[in-house]
């Protein structure tokens, strides 16, 4: 049996830090779940605050923090297009300085920290599947610059602390993730379809719909992430994690419609800027190194995902589809 940690989360309260939390103390560790709630939510962690190993402090990453802690995982920062966009300096500063901010704690109290990165560092790749050495293809100074280059400096400040103070860091790079707990407000795909077709309204895809994505369960994730702050101090990443099978919006926007059984029919709005035309994951490294890859088919993932909603719609959250 593995030795209990102590364990901060920034972002914990967020959509994958909640599901985060949730498995660490499952396996006995002490979690400090870290979050200003800008995007995050009290509700994704309402059921761990009974729980005596679970701590929670409203507090802003861009901001010094001071406690003793064996590990960190920095998921600090809206994920979302919708929101990151919202407020696009505030967005920079989670990622750089709260980028700056946890590895000076890490450095402090000599604890282990991974970097939540994403696909996004690739932009609009040009090659395709995107491995781990490709540098990326990104718009520095488009809307989406604020989360792209936020994270890929972020990157960087985590590597030039490994070389420069021989801090023990990991990096995952994150694809496109789902399930329940995500916001139905978020912009994402996911939410927006399934929202969509619970209240038989048109599903919007943008452009002709073969732009494509590939869709990683949060479970399948979360597995991902704590299997790469295990490996030896050697393995820093960065590290691929998502699902390497492809879809098209069309083929999920239908697969969504087929499993609600919505009434929705698809509408077509011209492309956002510097949307990605394809995304998806070379995952060799993460076989090789974390012995890991998704085992969520993506209707399995949709069924548990749908039926949150569902809940959310029974508990007066979202509004109920309206009547023939």
């Amino acid at each position: 049996m593995q030795q209990a940690k102590r364990i901060l989360v920034t972002g914990g309260a967020g959509f994958l830090g909640s599901f985060l939390c949730e498995r660490l103390l499952g396996e006995g560790h002490e979690v400090i779940c870290v979050d200003n709630f800008f995007t995050g939510s009290r509700r994704n962690v309402s059921h761990l605050l009974d729980n005596r190993s679970f701590e929670i402090i409203r507090h802003d990453v861009t901001f010094p923090l001071y406690v003793e802690v064996d590990e960190i995982y920095n998921l600090a920062c809206p994920a979302s297009p919708v929101h990151y966009q919202d407020d696009p300096v505030q967005t920079t500063k989670t990622s750089v300085h709260g980028a700056i901010n946890m590895l000076g704690l890490a450095k402090r109290v000599r604890a282990k920290i991974l970097q939540a990165s994403t696909s996004e560092v690739y932009g609009d790749p040009e090659i395709h599947p995107q491995t781990e050495d490709y540098w990326g293809k990104v718009n520095p100074i488009g809307p989406r610059a604020c989360y792209d280059e936020g994270k890929r400096c972020a990157e960087t400040l985590f590597f030039d602390y490994w070389r420069q103070h021989r801090l023990r860091i990991k990096v995952a790079r994150i694809f496109n993730t789902y399930g329940p707990r995500m916001r139905p407000d978020d912009g994402r795909v996911v939410s927006n379809f399934i929202v969509q077709a619970l209240q038989n309204e048109p599903i919007t895809v943008y452009g002709t719909g073969q732009q494509t994505r590939s869709f990683c369960y949060v479970d399948d994730l979360i597995d991902g992430l704590v299997r790469m702050m295990q490996t030896a101090d050697d393995v820093t990443g960065p590290i691929n994690l998502g699902n390497p099978v492809e879809f098209t919006m069309l083929e999920l926007a239908n697969l969504v419609i087929e499993i609600t059984g919505s009434r929705s029919r698809i509408s077509f709005l011209p492309l956002p800027i510097d949307d990605p035309r394809q995304r998806q994951p070379d995952i060799g490294n993460a076989l090789r190194e974390l012995n890991w890859e998704p085992r969520t088919p993506l209707r399995d993932g949709l069924v548990k995902t749908i039926a949150y909603f569902e809940g959310l719609v029974s508990s007066g959250y979202l509004r109920p589809a309206a009547a023939e």
